[in-house]
């Protein structure tokens, strides 16, 4: 893909989000990685209205480029994406449910999501720990971020909102979509007696197969 192609993508795959409800006003930003260096999300930009060619380009070394001045979380999209090299993109949101979660979760502690669903294993695994709270843009949350990403695919930043990376930034959006079905489940479902997640070896045998 083309850095014009990604910038296209990104301004569809956010406005998509945006449309849905899973961010408001300009709250979220998204990170892509390219060949030779990143696309990035502006600072106070709506997802619903991002312009493919204003989308900030940041080097290699996360040094701004060009385009207009990126958010000021580029520090949380570096801590993930450095520490999953993997990944290809990151989607940070601040979607209700997923929130609702993070203001549950004792900082520190993995969210307390049970596996309800084989795709809430397949997308995001078996660990979804909650980072402590920093104010939004204090960039000493990054060592925290960073130690967090190294065991997940999605973290959670306490009060705040949800962290997830993917192979590409279709697999991003996908699996942040499917960590806030699973929040929204797992909180209408809970204190429901009888409620069936699945067991130990279904999540293994998901793991085994798509993790």
């Amino acid at each position: 893909m083309t850095e014009h192609q990604a910038r296209a993508n990104l301004a569809l795959l956010a406005k998509s989000l945006f449309d849905r409800g899973y961010s408001v006003g300009t709250a979220g930003n998204i990170s892509v990685r390219l060949a030779d260096g990143y696309l990035m999300t502006p600072t106070n930009s709506c997802l619903g209205r991002l312009d493919p060619a204003r989308i900030s380009k940041l080097g290699p070394d996360w040094a701004y480029v060009s385009g207009d001045k990126p958010s000021k979380e580029v520090f949380l999209h570096r801590a993930v994406l450095t520490a999953r090299p993997d990944a290809g993109a990151v989607v940070h949101l601040h979607s209700t449910h997923a929130t609702a979660i993070s203001c549950l979760t004792p900082e520190g502690e993995d969210a307390t999501i049970p596996p309800l669903t084989p795709y809430f294993v397949m997308r995001i695994g078996r660990r979804l720990p909650c980072v402590p709270y920093y104010r939004p843009g204090d960039g000493a949350m990054e060592p925290a971020v960073h130690a967090a990403a190294l065991v997940a695919k999605g973290l959670l930043l306490a009060n705040h909102g949800p962290v997830v990376a993917g192979a590409t930034l279709a697999e991003a959006v996908a699996a942040a979509e499917e960590l806030e079905e699973a929040a929204k489940l797992a909180l209408l479902l809970r204190g429901v007696p009888g409620v069936r997640a699945l067991n130990g070896a279904q999540v293994e045998d998901l793991l085994a197969t798509f993790g």
